[in-house]
């Protein structure tokens, strides 16, 4: 009988981040969640009673290490982390860009995945095994105007997945990042404004936009055996777009 893989998923209520707790429990996998909207919580433990829930901020140090103290008790250890919190951050030109508005975006994009990291490596390179996943953009592949903290933070998280995969690769533990443009019925409308998505739309040679399975096919892969020669990789699931 097959181990169920256990996964900690970052502000796992809603969108992305729900959807890859559904596909893993699916997947038969114990799955803990996270985020700050303690209604979102609710409902994502109505809708998936196997899960197990916590609300907090994971900018906040503090609170990512009772997080973590919880979650691998609930779930017994851990297997896979998906590092998946963020926020769109301000617009704006950046002599006008507020530094507290700056600083907010690039803490839940990317401090937060560093003090996730930070908790989870221990526990994985002593069991010598284990996956992180952190979720990027497209902006962290091309650069869009006015949206420098969202960017730079993206762009960010890719240095960060590649240094961690060579870290952690002798311990056989690995780390791949997903990146993405315009997933439809998620926040990346709020990133890209729809005038801005619509116009993304032409450089996507598969015609569409993706959709939050296209997304989480990709982490279910990247967390199971059939990847285990895979990491410090930045898998692009967007329909050929970004191509170099």
């Amino acid at each position: 009988m097959t181990t169920p893989q256990r996964v900690m998923i970052s502000a796992g209520a809603a969108g992305i981040g729900l959807a890859m707790a559904r596909a893993f429990v699916a997947d038969g996998a114990l799955v803990h969640i996270c985020d700050i909207d303690e209604t979102a919580l609710a409902d994502a433990k109505a809708a998936l009673p196997a899960i197990s829930t916590a609300k907090l901020d994971v900018a906040d140090p503090d609170a990512v290490d009772a997080w973590f103290e919880t979650a691998l008790k609930d779930l017994g250890g851990l297997d896979v982390l998906i590092n998946n919190a963020g926020i769109a951050g301000p617009t704006a030109t950046v002599e006008d860009m507020d530094y507290d508005d700056w600083r907010t975006c690039l803490t839940v994009c990317l401090d937060s995945q560093f003090l996730c990291s930070r908790r989870a490596v221990p526990v994985l390179k002593e069991q010598r095994s284990g996956v992180i996943i952190n979720l990027s953009s497209g902006a962290g592949l091309a650069g869009y105007p006015y949206r420098t903290p969202y960017c730079s933070a993206k762009w960010a998280v890719i240095g960060f997945t590649k240094s961690l995969a060579a870290e952690l690769g002798p311990y056989n533990v690995r780390a791949n990042a997903i990146t993405m443009g315009v997933v439809t019925g998620t926040r990346f409308i709020d990133v890209l404004h729809p005038e801005i998505a619509d116009a993304e739309l032409p450089k996507v040679p598969l015609g569409r936009h993706a959709t939050v399975d296209d997304i989480t096919n990709a982490a279910v892969f990247l967390a199971s055996d059939r990847a285990a020669f895979i990491t410090g990789e930045i898998m692009n699931v967007a329909g050929g777009a970004y191509l170099r």
